[in-house]
């Protein structure tokens, strides 16, 4: 093979997260009482909006989960093949020219020179102090003062045009399946999208969606031939450092959520439904980590993780196998270290599920607990589980690029939101400033956050049963004119119910 396929620790878990939730999915499809309150997600259109940026950002971190090492030309004496000590991923090998082209120092975003000056000479000899050109952000262009910008727009212009076309593709494949699911015709189908009479907000998804295709246009049109984000201070492209940061953002946020719900689920359940003294123990334990400050516990597990690493070099064949286990165990200490929120909330809602009828009435027909805790205690807590857990997630993220900005929290050579902060710090107080690289992190993860975010109150709102129920549509397409006739027929069967319950009474 012409690459030798690597499985870090994190990817496996990633593996198993998606596996779990396919399993969970096909679970609740076979279950219409599971189905129902994910139906009333799917109402919301802020939430399936949210929904398609995170499917966005999923997609890349995907990507960059599949990571391998490629084989180098020359062999061994023996013949044998040799690998690459350098771990590459699919996402990689999609943005190689931004992962290869690499400049000299800092250029700003869609610039044909160097950000600052420096000593050219030139062809007669003589030395000045100029900015450089680029040795590949505008390398096509003849005469950059007078090209730069005509072909900036000319190569936006041809990129969103790519993205609009791919999405009337798309447009006109959701209206024909919608159309034969409906058994209606393609023009019907699209109307009644644009009209917002589906069950499924797909206008404002196909909205969205356009918005996203045509800015991924732009920007790989504009990527062949410009950093469209600039430089760092050793060249490196920021919209390639972005991507590249999307998955420890990912990771961070799945990988400590299935860490920290086994504590939180056993520990909750076990403290508000036996009580007496476990729920003393429980409650004296989470008690006790909480009364420690979360970062000096951090930054202390991960000092010693990476005195562990530093004197055990052997134990890794590559930089990207130690950097990942140092994620990995920073998964763990996040996940140790915050179950204990969700923990009091699941008690106080065992302690007030164990006082209703049903369960003291299995109490005395002498059903096990473990049955009760299963059958009844646990499915009346998963919504709190759920929306916890979403609601968790953007703060798991803003965790990671704190602990990354002080210093504890993914190894140097790992690029995340943390890391980025962390050297435009240093950046924003030269002379002339230093933005690009800020701005990028700061608009990456407020995307990402900001989706979370909607997502969550799309399915807090769906999945409480505080809330009230969302009534399900009866007819996926209808027109206003049927739509009034079914009302005048409801209200006439009314009346003469009413007059039909008068009459009896009377008689």
């Amino acid at each position: 093979m012409p690459f030798n396929p690597i499985i870090l620790w994190t990817d496996a878990l990633i593996y198993l997260f998606v596996v779990i939730v396919l399993s969970f999915i096909g679970y609740v499809r076979n279950h219409e009482h599971l189905l129902a309150p994910w139906k009333r997600v799917g109402h919301s259109a802020s939430g399936m909006s949210a929904l398609t940026i995170l499917l966005f950002f999923l997609g890349i971190g995907l990507l960059d989960t599949v990571h391998f090492r490629p084989i180098l030309e020359h062999k061994t004496n023996q013949g044998e093949k040799i690998y690459s000590v350098e771990v590459l991923s699919l996402l990689d090998i999609l943005v190689t020219p931004l992962r290869t082209q690499v400049e000299k120092t800092y250029s700003a975003p869609l610039a044909s020179h160097l950000y600052a000056k420096e000593t050219v000479e030139l062809p007669d000899g003589k030395q000045v102090r100029a900015f450089a050109r680029l040795e590949f952000g505008g390398a096509h262009l003849q005469n950059p003062e007078t090209e730069r910008m005509p072909d900036i727009t000319w190569r936006a212009a041809k990129g969103l045009a790519v993205g609009l076309l791919v999405w009337s593709a798309l447009t006109v494949c959701l209206g024909v399946m919608l159309a034969r699911r409906s058994q209606q015709n393609l023009a019907q189908s699209l109307s009644a999208i644009w009209r917002r009479t589906t069950e499924i907000p797909w206008r404002t998804i196909l909205i969205t969606l356009l918005i996203l295709l045509m800015l991924m246009g732009c920007v790989s049109m504009l990527a062949t031939h410009y950093h469209v984000l600039g430089t760092d201070k050793v060249g490196q492209d920021i919209l390639y450092q972005s991507l590249k940061s999307i998955r420890v953002a990912l990771v961070i946020g799945t990988l400590t959520t299935l860490i920290m719900l086994p504590f939180a689920l056993l520990l909750g359940i076990m403290a508000g439904y036996f009580r007496g003294w476990i729920d003393d123990v429980i409650q004296y334990t989470y008690t006790t980590l909480n009364s420690i400050p979360s970062v000096l516990l951090i930054a202390a597990a991960v000092l010693m993780m990476q005195v562990y690493i530093e004197t055990h070099p052997d134990l890794f064949e590559t930089i990207a196998a130690r950097a990942d286990l140092r994620l990995l165990f920073l998964c763990i200490i996040l996940g140790i270290t915050s179950w204990t929120g969700l923990c009091r909330l699941l008690r106080g809602e065992t302690m007030k599920l164990r006082e209703l009828e049903y369960i003291q009435a299995a109490h005395a027909f002498g059903v096990s607990h473990w049955r009760i805790i299963s059958r009844h205690i646990l499915p009346n807590v998963m919504h709190i589980v759920l929306i916890a857990t979403v609601m968790d997630f953007s703060g798991l993220v803003l965790a990671e690029a704190v602990l990354s900005y002080v210093g504890v929290g993914v190894d140097p050579s790992m690029i995340s939101f943390g890391t980025m902060i962390n050297a435009a710090r240093l950046e924003m107080a030269r002379e002339p400033m230093v933005w690009w690289a800020l701005l990028a992190a700061f608009g990456f993860m407020f995307t990402l956050v900001l989706s979370a975010n909607l997502f969550a109150d799309a399915v807090q709102n769906a999945l409480d049963p505080r809330t009230k129920t969302l009534k399900q549509k009866n007819i996926l397409f209808q027109h206003p004119e049927k739509k009034e006739k079914s009302s005048l027929n409801k209200t006439s069967e009314k009346i003469t119910q009413s007059i039909a319950t008068r009459d009896s009474h009377h008689s």
